[in-house]
């Protein structure tokens, strides 16, 4: 009976091992019947997932590729349109150095022509000096008979009523005229016959000379207009008592039609005193004259202030270094 027992015990001990090893491996199974397909699902949702991202990040890239070949085409394109531009450009700044070297070359050949004018109209031509000899020369430098070796220049224009109605426009051109003559000087000043200024800001001072200043001095003449006496002793006694300079040359340019004062001696002697001649009878300053036949385009209305006129500036300029210009009409 001991011995059945043990025997019972032995197979109840190995039934329990197996059953317990049957029971782990159930376990086992259960455990991955239920944890497989879980894991499994979860990583194919990733994949999936992923699969997506990376296909977005492929057509975004597709995309920002297809958008870089668009731009470096249009690149080229502009790059081509560019290249055409710059050269046109290169031929048009090729076109503007011909052109501005022709244009300097005429200039250059004009300066030349100018010279040899200006050396023209002051010097002796060959029939001159076969005439007169050559040892003759030209006691001043002149161009149409007005000496123009001033480097100061002052207009003294009657600005009366007459002038005004009929010979202004004329007085305008000569004014620029005589400006052309003097291409470049060291000072400038306009006043009426009365010493009143063209710009009273400017009395006792020299106008410096500029392009820009005879545009201004000219568009102020257009339409300048002042009480005038027609008589140009105050504005002739202004310019000297005001601006004469031993160490300067000075030249006055009177510019009127007619004389409405009395005594012409008393003027010229009086304009005399104040313009006295150094011990070489060089003048203070040169007196010019211009004067404008108002009155004697008028039929039956000359005027004997016409004539004393034109005796007062003969006698100015010929007694201050300067010449008087008739004009023979207002045109």
């Amino acid at each position: 009976m001991r011995k059945r027992r043990e025997g019972n015990e032995l197979s109840l001990a190995f039934l329990d091992v197996i059953c317990c090893g049957f029971g782990a491996i159930i376990l086992l199974l259960m455990i991955t019947k239920v944890s497989l397909p879980e894991i499994l699902e979860v990583s194919l949702e990733e994949i999936a997932a992923l699969i997506a991202q990376r296909q977005e990040e492929i057509e975004k890239i597709i995309g920002e590729t297809e958008e870089l070949e668009r731009t470096r085409v249009e690149t080229e394109e502009n790059l081509d349109v560019e290249l055409i531009r710059l050269v046109e450009l290169q031929e048009e700044l090729l076109e503007l150095t011909s052109h501005y070297q022709s244009l300097l070359q005429i200039t250059e050949e004009q300066e030349i022509q100018r010279a040899d004018l200006t050396l023209a109209q002051q010097s002796l031509t060959e029939e001159m000096i076969r005439l007169l000899g050559t040892g003759f020369r030209r006691s001043t430098d002149t161009i149409g008979g007005i000496p123009v070796d001033s480097e100061y220049i002052i207009f003294i224009i009657d600005t009366s009523g007459s002038m005004h109605g009929l010979a202004w426009r004329s007085t305008v051109k000569k004014l620029q005229e005589v400006l052309n003559i003097y291409p470049d000087v060291k000072g400038i000043q306009v006043m009426n016959d009365m010493g009143d200024y063209m710009f009273p800001q400017s009395r006792g001072a020299w106008l410096e000379d500029s392009q820009a200043r005879r545009r201004t001095i000219m568009s102020r003449m257009r339409n300048w207009s002042i009480f005038s006496n027609s008589s140009p002793v105050e504005g002739i006694e202004e310019a000297i008592d005001t601006y004469y300079d031993p160490n300067k040359k000075i030249s006055l340019y009177v510019f009127g039609d007619d004389f409405a004062g009395i005594d012409v001696e008393y003027v010229v002697d009086r304009i005399e005193l104040v313009n006295r001649k150094d011990a070489e009878g060089n003048c203070r300053v040169r007196i010019h004259g211009i004067g404008f036949p108002v009155y004697l385009t008028l039929p039956g209305n000359i005027s004997q202030q016409t004539f004393k006129y034109g005796l007062l500036m003969r006698q100015l300029t010929v007694r201050n270094c300067g010449t008087f210009v008739g004009l023979p009409d207002l045109e």
